[in-house]
């Protein structure tokens, strides 16, 4: 690790330490560590766009916008390479929210994220991208390997 020595005004300073206790953080190093990483991060990002990455698209959209929730769902069966999971909730009667983790290169998910949220009828959107690892680690599931046989006809509970 190397230490380095910053000069900060004091309403920097004083807004430093406000984040620190809203955040909970024990040192001015960790908070200062942890707002650098994402600004960091996304300059890593925008330098390399095939970059592997995970992302949370999070956006809330009015359900009665003339064929908004089509468009949203045909907008991710054309991108389902990028899908992993979607979650959607109702708020009202009137709004839903719905998050999207998505996983592949930064430029592809970057696009399809704005692309959900530029939709006409989403009110509010953005996306969080983080880094992925660039192939997966191999690990075992020794319990997953195990085959189950079931008699056609019969049930089994577990």
């Amino acid at each position: 690790m190397q230490r380095l020595t910053i000069t900060l005004d004091d309403e920097t300073a004083l807004a430093l330490d406000a984040f620190m206790t809203a955040r909970g953080y024990s040192n001015r190093s960790e908070a200062i560590r942890d707002l650098l990483r994402g600004p960091l991060r996304d300059a890593e990002a925008a330098r390399e766009p095939s970059m592997p990455c995970m992302a949370v698209v999070s956006y809330i959209y009015d359900h009665r916008e003339r064929d908004l929730g089509r468009r949203l769902v045909h907008a991710q069966h054309e991108h389902h390479g990028l899908g992993v999971a979607t979650l959607h909730t109702h708020l009202d009667h009137d709004l839903c929210l719905e998050v999207a983790v998505l996983r592949g290169a930064v430029a592809e998910v970057q696009d399809f994220a704005q692309a959900l949220v530029r939709e006409r009828g989403v009110r509010f959107g953005g996306a969080n991208l983080l880094p992925a690892p660039r192939s997966p680690a191999a690990h075992d599931h020794p319990d997953a390997t195990a085959a189950v046989v079931v008699e056609k006809g019969t049930r089994r509970r577990g």
